[in-house]
């Protein structure tokens, strides 16, 4: 029976699973560690920009502060500045940290000589980590890929297929580029509990060497399919969610890259097809229009 209970639990948990527009997993947690001090630089790489400017901005004018106390211990310590000034104090330590030294006003006793020394260690720490944080942030590298914004099913080589589109909006290729899809739908256990199942799907084409305009994803709907007699009642029903991943090589970074995006059940269009996109110029040359990109006309 306690077996029978912990199943039951678990199936829960998994039955909670779903996913954000961006493919990102969106569960609530309960029990385990919140805060482990080792997760500090993933919680900065994590933290929206602003968030990051912001607590680095705070964290310096808090340091500054700080050490604009440890001068006011000592008042006549620092050569030109008001006794006992907290503005001077301030701004001292703010020229102290950042190594600026106007000269208007300087250490002049041993103890304000002790607080700059420990104020440039802290200065040249903190700048090298809040550079490296914030050069990470800028330079991670990142696919400029858009998908459509719904599914559509509609006849493939005489079969029904469920397909997508996906566009590079940079003007370089994705080189080497892989795709895959991954079906989560709920599904009902023998004892009674919801369960989310995992299915990955077989595509026509799964790769290509280079990946510069646009790509449409198509899964045929055979007896094979985990989408096989599917109606989009029952979709709804199951809480089906397709995931699509993305990665390549993007030629330009020479460094891997990868996109993803999550489709609702809502988003399967039935008996439609995707709007042409591709035209050519006066000058014979091939474009791609994307305004059109997510639109879709029914079929015939």
């Amino acid at each position: 029976m306690v077996l029978r209970k912990r199943k039951v639990l678990k199936a829960e948990v998994a039955s909670s699973l779903s996913f954000n527009r961006d493919a990102s997993v969106r569960i609530a947690r309960r029990g385990g560690k919140r805060w482990n001090w080792r997760d500090t630089y993933y919680w900065f790489l994590t933290l929206p920009i602003s968030g990051v400017i912001l607590l680095c901005s705070t964290y310096y004018i808090l340091v500054n502060v700080l050490f604009a106390c440890l001068y006011l211990l000592d008042p006549e310590g620092i050569a030109g500045a008001d006794k006992g000034g907290f503005a001077d104090a301030f701004f001292f330590s703010v020229q102290t940290i950042a190594t600026i030294g106007y000269g208007v006003m300087y250490p002049k006793s041993l103890f304000i000589n002790l607080v700059v020394t420990l104020e440039t260690v802290v200065g040249i720490m903190s700048f090298a980590l809040i550079t490296g944080i914030l050069f990470t942030r800028f330079s991670r590298p990142v696919a400029r890929v858009i998908f459509s914004k719904v599914l559509v099913i509609d006849p493939h080589e005489g079969k029904p297929a469920v397909k997508f589109r996906m566009a590079n909006e940079r003007r370089n290729q994705i080189l080497q580029a892989e795709v895959g899809v991954t079906l989560v739908r709920t599904e009902r256990e023998g004892y009674g509990a919801e369960v989310r199942r995992l299915y990955d799907l077989k595509l026509v084409r799964n790769q290509s060497s280079f990946f510069g305009l646009s790509w449409t994803v198509v899964h045929i709907i055979d007896e094979a399919s985990p989408l096989w007699g599917a109606t989009p009642a029952s979709l709804r029903h199951s809480e089906t969610e397709l995931i699509v991943l993305l990665a390549g090589v993007d030629e330009t970074l020479s460094q891997t890259v990868h996109a993803r995006h999550s489709y609702a059940a809502e988003d399967f269009l039935w008996a439609r097809r995707f709007a042409d996109i591709l035209y050519r110029t006066p000058e014979g040359e091939r474009g791609m229009d994307l305004d059109r990109f997510h639109e879709t006309v029914p079929i015939g």
